[in-house]
């Protein structure tokens, strides 16, 4: 069993590990929807069980170094890594829900509706860059501030359901299509908020304040280590 800093350590490279794995699985389904490149869009499940993998040994780690801990510091930390691990499994999947819906896309060779799915993509993915680079060099203030584009990202994604809802009925043959471009724009839109989640645990991580759930401007203060 491995204890004290060297365990820290190691979580936290895991987590990074796990952090950039998950970026790239993002980054990979949606250059297979932009490309509409079925191969890339297989691949998928290969690189989410690597995440899932990951996942695994950051709890088991996570748990043991729990049991061993003194330090009030190292427990928020701890539970803190296990949380964002858990979101980040969560973007794996919303990864892998992507590229399957590119691959159902492929199938199809006529034009897809015009949408702005790369936009939205590029923004959710740059919230989720920034989140998890605002862990790494621990900067709360980054973090908090890429909190608020989530709503952008949420109203954009209405919008496109609600074109994608018109085009239906106006080309009722279309619904397949329409209906794999609403779940790819959904799991964009989760993918945000997975990357809203982990700014919001590097706030509480650097910070000691937990600010889910409480509204702007405040703050609930957590224990003090």
């Amino acid at each position: 069993m491995i204890k004290g800093e060297k365990g820290i350590v190691l979580l936290k490279d895991k987590l990074k590990e796990m952090g950039a794995l998950a970026e790239q699985a993002v980054q990979r389904s949606l250059r297979a929807f932009s490309n509409r490149d079925g191969g890339l869009a297989s691949s998928a499940k290969e690189h989410d069980k690597a995440i899932d993998e990951l996942e695994i040994e950051i709890d088991e780690l996570a748990t043991d170094l729990l049991v061993t801990t003194g330090s009030a510091r190292e427990v928020r930390l701890i539970t803190v890594i296990m949380k964002i691990a858990r979101n980040l499994e969560r973007v794996g999947d919303e990864a892998t829900t992507i590229s399957r819906r590119v691959f159902e896309l492929n199938q199809d060779q006529q034009t897809q509706p015009s949408l702005n799915i790369p936009e939205i993509a590029g923004r959710a993915t740059a919230m989720l860059r920034e989140a998890l680079e605002a862990l790494v060099e621990g900067d709360s203030g980054r973090a908090r501030a890429l909190i608020p584009r989530d709503k952008e990202i949420d109203a954009t994604n209405k919008q496109i359901h609600r074109d994608l809802t018109q085009h239906i009925m106006a080309a009722p043959i279309s619904a397949p299509r329409c209906l794999n471009l609403m779940v790819i724009s959904k799991s964009i839109e989760r993918i945000a908020d997975h990357a809203t989640n982990i700014a919001e645990d590097v706030v509480y991580l650097y910070e000691g304040r937990d600010i889910r759930h409480t509204g702007k401007g405040t703050v609930r203060l957590a224990e003090a280590p």
